[in-house]
């Protein structure tokens, strides 16, 4: 067995699970365990849609060892359920990174459950490791913005002051765009934290005319102009500047169809508002498999993405990297000034428009629709963006330097690989 110093990361779920967070710990995981890097993960025993799922304790897969640690099991049907499976997963992680943890390790904490951060800082002080976060959302911040009931006000204010103790006790605090590093400079020093974007798989999810979209003729969609959505749809999204849009559409342009694809929160209060209104131009499809994704992607002509404005700074959609990955033009929903805006505006592969204005969605859907040949460049432009900054292998290089500049071990294995 490798005595030499290992990669922990620590994520409540990892694959078999498909969740969001899961695909992009697992992508990274097995590539820098690819380069030689002893990788090693900490999990549940759960996944997101199933937390009754019999997964094997300890398993090695890709060259990455897991480590499944136990927890309740009440999943996402309740807030009270939740919080016990948090609480229990807190408390199986840090004894597993207690016993796991060696001198000169670099222990990697992703944000799901929220804090963990905090566990894994202190026992990464307690065993002499180096602590990476990886902040795929901002918390507290985000419960606070979407619900005061969710964290009660007298205990927000110390959950702020621990979670900032975790960002200036990591050696680097790894963020997803911009302005969410513009939200954590003030909180950590600047040389603390490291812009590192999500990214889409490009072998995975390559180009294909709409035509070509197996999804697309089994809907009867093939002489639709099709609005897609992909992904989750949760309480730090919009819906109602779709919805508005779709219901001018549905007697003016009966042929343009929102094909909606994925789950979460809003998916199905969406479902719901749309059938209250008889629109018929919208389609609903749960979560397709990954094997899936370029076909269930190439179904649409354009692509959708939204988030609520206050929450700019705190999370950044991962969704928008498969759309440029796909080669379709992307409409942000939101702040202009947001991170997905900034995107599409800088890569002209795509159009943004503000909550809550449906005639400007509308006029660039129109837009869109009238002019495929302007329709099919600004896809191009979004795989070119996409290859440019987006891909796997660009995160993963960006990824290995930051790992070869905490470590002169990982950067010694690093170099090996390249010069092999």
């Amino acid at each position: 067995m490798d005595t030499g110093p290992a990669l922990v990361f620590v994520n409540r779920y990892y694959r078999p699970d498909e969740s969001a967070t899961s695909q992009m710990l697992t992508d990274l995981a097995e590539q820098l365990a690819a380069r030689g890097i002893r990788v090693r993960i900490i999990c549940s025993r759960q996944l997101y849609e199933n937390p009754d799922a019999p997964l094997a304790h300890s398993e090695i897969l890709n060259r990455v060892e897991i480590r499944r640690v136990w927890t309740s099991r009440f999943g996402r049907g309740s807030l009270a359920g939740r919080a016990c499976d948090y609480a229990s997963f807190y408390l199986s992680a840090a004894v597993a990174m207690f016993r796991m943890l060696k001198p000169g390790d670099i222990v990697i904490a992703k944000t799901d459950p929220p804090m963990i951060s905090v566990v894994a800082g202190w026992v990464a002080f307690l065993r002499g490791a180096i602590l990476v976060n990886w902040l795929q959302d901002v918390f507290p911040e985000v419960a606070a913005k979407l619900s005061s009931l969710v964290i009660p006000g007298w205990l927000y204010r110390p959950l702020l002051t621990v979670r900032n103790q975790s960002l200036r006790r990591a050696r680097v605090n790894v963020v997803l765009g911009e302005r969410m590093a513009q939200h954590l400079t003030p909180l950590a020093a600047s040389e603390r934290v490291r812009v590192v974007e999500n990214w889409a798989d490009g072998a995975l999810i390559t180009p294909r005319l709409p035509g070509e979209s197996k999804l697309r003729a089994q809907l009867g969609l093939e002489d639709s102009f099709v609005v897609g959505y992909s992904g989750n749809l949760g309480r730090a999204h919009e819906y109602t500047t779709m919805l508005h849009a779709a219901s001018q559409l549905a007697t003016s342009a009966p042929h343009i169809v929102f094909l909606i694809v994925g789950g979460g929160a809003k998916f199905g209060d969406l479902r719901r508002e749309a059938e209250a209104r008889g629109l018929r131009n919208f389609r609903f499809l749960s979560y397709q498999p990954r094997s899936q994704l370029a076909d269930s992607l190439a179904a649409a002509d354009v692509h959708l993405a939204c988030l609520l404005p206050e929450l700019e700074g705190l999370i950044v959609p991962s969704k928008a990297y498969g759309v440029l990955a796909a080669a379709r033009p992307l409409i942000s929903i939101g702040d202009l000034e947001g991170e997905l805006a900034r995107l599409v505006l800088a890569n002209r592969c795509g159009a943004a428009v503000s909550c809550g204005d449906g005639p400007a969605l509308v006029a660039e859907i129109q837009r869109l629709e009238a002019d495929r040949v302007e329709c099919a460049a600004l896809g191009q432009n979004a795989r070119m963006a996409f290859e440019r900054q987006y891909s796997m292998e660009s995160a993963v290089q960006r990824w290995s330097d930051l790992l070869g500049s905490l470590h002169v071990s990982f950067a010694q294995t690093l170099q090996e690989v390249r010069g092999a």
